[in-house]
């Protein structure tokens, strides 16, 4: 009987033939070994499916809750799927093609001659688990890189979160490279306790020899990365939102404001222009807590 060698990853070696195949039969091997292959693609798309129509909504109030009765997914388990399967979509399109991927290569037929030119994509989510923030371009570039790094295999996770590094590294740049002190911007892909920031404008307030921008908000301050800076490239519309921070501001400056006057200015810091109906609650909260701060320092 021969030796079995342990392994990680499929290595290419000679294959010995032991019954050929016809032509269909090869084919339908090929066929197979892809719906293998992409079983966690075909998971994340249907993940996707019964969020975004609810169709978990007759069984169970929340999505997580009916992920976890169905198929016994952690509450992050689900999304990971439907990340990747967002990553392999683009990788399959490489920015060209289309979506269908039976002619593309996956990691079981790559020791076999091809029927067509197929091209070397993932097959399980952990492998482009380090792609998911990543631009879509910037995927398709990192993940091309991690093959060649495989020698034209399907590289490990390993090998792709080294090559997302190495790219992280080349481009550090100083916070006073891509933003100077007082420019307005649009806030984007914050994550955990920040995540309600994303949609905020703020006003970087400190990038001299520093890698992060320290940047105001409605209430308080920031440490933000350029992914996180959405530009805005009108002066009359950073002119407007630095006078609106101002005077939110002075309002901050008075004392401590009601659950409602902060639901109000969170509402007012997603805008870029005010509306006339935001401009009228702020004049009311500016009212309303100076006449309230005069008041309380004529009792003393």
């Amino acid at each position: 009987m021969p030796k079995i060698e342990s392994f990680t990853q499929p290595q290419a070696a000679a294959v010995e033939i032991f019954e050929q195949l016809t032509l269909d039969e090869e084919r339908e091997r090929h066929r197979l070994e892809l719906r293998v292959e992409r079983a966690f693609f075909e998971a994340g798309v249907a993940l996707r499916e019964l969020r975004e129509q609810r169709l978990y909504r007759s069984t169970h109030r929340t999505f997580e809750e009916y992920c976890y009765a169905r198929f016994g997914y952690t509450r992050r388990r689900p999304y990971q799927l439907i990340e990747a399967a967002i990553v392999f979509e683009n990788l399959c399109t490489n920015g060209t093609q289309n979506s269908e991927t039976n002619d593309l290569c996956t990691i079981g037929t790559q020791d076999r001659a091809p029927i067509v030119e197929r091209q070397v994509l993932p097959t399980s989510e952990r492998q482009i688990r380090d792609l998911v923030n990543l631009e879509p371009e910037q995927q398709r570039q990192v993940w091309q890189q991690a093959v060649t790094q495989a020698e034209g295999k399907v590289p490990t996770g390993r090998i792709v979160r080294s090559v997302v590094e190495q790219i992280k590294h080349k481009s550090v740049h100083l916070a006073s490279d891509y933003c100077f002190e007082g420019e307005v911007f649009f806030l984007q892909r914050l994550v955990g306790d920040e995540k309600k920031y994303n949609g905020c404008w703020a006003i970087a307030i400190e990038v001299e020899n520093r890698f992060t921008v320290k940047a105001a908000v409605y209430n308080g301050t920031l440490e933000v990365k350029q992914e996180n800076m959405k530009p805005i490239d009108l002066q009359p519309t950073q002119t407007k939102i630095a006078e609106t921070y101002k005077r939110i501001t002075r309002l901050q400056q008075i004392g401590s404001l009601d659950r409602e006057a902060n639901y109000v200015l969170e509402g007012i810091a997603k805008q870029s222009n005010l509306t006339e109906v935001g401009e009228k609650l702020l004049i009311c909260l500016e009212e309303h807590y100076v006449s309230e701060r005069l008041s309380k320092n004529q009792e003393f």
